[in-house]
């Protein structure tokens, strides 16, 4: 009987793996203990796998999940505890707060649906040592909750443990803070080599089918951006240029990004997929990728842990000419810049 129920699980599991991020509830995966008189634990078991973590391909990431939902199940029955739920986070990082199981798992866990969490390592629960502090040694003491690491021998309640918990916490942010450099190092020498390494390729491009980290010209938006160029340097204004967009019905850029079926969402979802931003005009009339250079690195991260975005000084982008195809010569581009010049002077 008990073996039998482990076996449809790990069945149910092998087919829900392929279907990506996922929380899985299963309840009362018990062993009988009860029918002994044995008082049993209600346990949550927590699985966590992010690509950068395990250094595989994303393909490949639910059979290393499942590798860890078996592990932990096989210790659970071992010790005579009842699992109340699986919850687990694919393609995340520990230093992520917000893991959509992880906080479904939290608030569980803060109102007593289960006395133990059982993870493979501390740093599949997270890779903060802030977060660890507040769970390990704060709240889960508070609500009642153990929490056992099965590999590296955490257990909350040995209070022997817990420098090895806090000296785990500091490896794992140690090592969260050495990838972050590692991955801004690999991505700067990518944009200094002259590869795109953007989620979406800039208005009147496309990435390249043969390589994503090379641009090629899209011909309908190229035709408005060359239009749009014309139209300036006759005399109109960017205001006018918008009207005139609007007018002949052109979608914005995050319309058509949109009806290209790209998974891009606009800043304002209801609006008009013709309105045209003046801003948006200008942004397009200023940017030299239009003239075959290659301009990244606008942008950074404030640290690892934050997602905060803080603007990099134009004096610090990286930009490498001729990488891609030219939509506008650098005549039509400087003579643009000239009349923006101008008309600052007046």
């Amino acid at each position: 009987m008990i073996f039998s129920v482990y076996q449809n699980f790990y069945e149910n599991t092998r087919r829900k793996s392929a279907c990506g991020p996922h929380l899985a509830a299963v309840t009362c995966i018990s062993y009988n203990n009860e029918l002994r008189g044995v008082s049993v634990m209600k346990t949550a078991i927590y699985c966590r796998l992010s690509v950068e973590d395990a250094g595989l391909e994303p393909g490949n990431a639910s059979e290393s999940i499942l590798n860890q939902q078996l592990l932990l199940l096989d210790y659970a029955r071992k010790h005579g505890l009842e699992v109340f739920a699986i919850y687990v986070d694919e393609d995340y990082s520990g230093m992520d707060d917000r893991r959509p199981a992880f906080c479904r798992m939290i608030e569980d866990a803060s109102i007593g649906r289960f006395q133990i969490i059982l993870c493979k390592t501390q740093s599949r629960f997270t890779r903060n040592m802030a977060t660890a502090e507040k769970y390990l040694h704060g709240l889960f003491p508070l609500w009642g909750v153990r929490f056992i690491g099965v590999v590296d021998g955490v257990d909350t309640s040995l209070s022997a443990n817990k420098k090895a918990r806090q000296i785990n916490s500091l490896i794992n942010e140690w090592y969260c803070e050495d990838l972050s450099e590692n991955i801004r190092s690999i991505l700067r020498k990518k944009m200094e080599a002259g590869q795109f390494i953007g989620s979406f390729a800039c208005y009147g491009y496309l990435k390249d089918p043969s390589d994503r980290h090379k641009l090629i010209p899209d011909p309908a938006a190229a035709s408005v951006v060359r239009q749009i160029y014309r139209l300036y340097l006759d005399g109109f204004g960017i205001g006018t240029i918008c009207h005139l967009l609007e007018a002949t019905r052109t979608p914005s850029p995050s319309a058509y990004k949109k009806q290209q079926g790209l998974a891009y969402r606009p800043v304002s979802e209801g609006e008009s997929p013709f309105h045209w931003h003046p801003s948006t005009v200008k942004r397009i009339l200023k940017n030299p990728v239009y003239t075959g250079a290659l301009v990244q690195g606008k942008q950074r991260k404030l640290n690892y842990k934050s997602q905060y975005v803080l603007s990099v000084p134009q004096e610090q982008w990286i930009v490498v000419p001729d990488c891609h195809p030219a939509v506008i010569d650098e005549e039509m581009f400087l003579q643009v810049q000239e009349r923006f010049a101008k008309r600052r002077k007046r």
